[in-house]
């Protein structure tokens, strides 16, 4: 069994040893991934200072209604910047980046915030990246977010994807 940085590794034979697995952390200058919230851009898409670097994070395993999806990209938006005001301290498990140079990662500020925006129907999960997370859990909240009538899920079957819409 391996765990995070420094804890211990317990061998299929008992042995017990340390072993050191670093999280990919952008920059390494902020310490285990902390950084500082800046600004909120839309749903699903922030600005945060991490040691002497500001970086474009975009919120992994999820999608939030496009800003030009009136009104929700705005209610989208406007439910980040009240779960993640500017100054806040976050922290980022980092994913990858992505074709536009923006760290993808998921966002703990006590909780994981995407799941949360998708727990209140702000965002869905999204399917096509959802291996790189714990899918489970995405896909149960967006289903009692729906239940719920939550968010985006107030009209029958939720509003046009995020995806489907910037297609179009």
């Amino acid at each position: 069994m391996i765990h995070r940085a420094g804890r211990l590794l317990l061998g299929s034979a008992g042995a017990v040893g340390m072993l050191l697995v670093s999280t990919p952390v952008v920059g390494q200058a902020g310490p285990a991934g902390l950084a500082t919230v800046l600004s909120i851009g839309d749903g699903d898409t922030l600005r945060v200072r991490q040691g002497k670097r500001t970086l474009t994070v975009r919120l992994a395993c999820i999608d939030a209604p496009e800003m030009a999806q009136a009104p929700h990209g705005r209610r989208a938006r406007d439910h980040l910047r009240l779960r993640l005001p500017a100054g806040s301290r976050l922290r980022l498990d980092v994913k990858r980046t992505d074709l536009h140079g923006r760290t993808v990662a998921e966002v703990f500020r006590g909780v994981n915030i995407g799941l949360a925006l998708v727990e209140d129907g702000q965002a869905f999960a999204y399917r096509r990246y959802l291996s790189s997370c714990a899918a489970r859990e995405y896909l149960e909240a967006e289903g009692r977010a729906s239940r719920r009538r939550r968010g985006i899920w107030q009209q029958p079957g939720g509003i046009t994807r995020p995806w489907t819409f910037r297609r179009r």
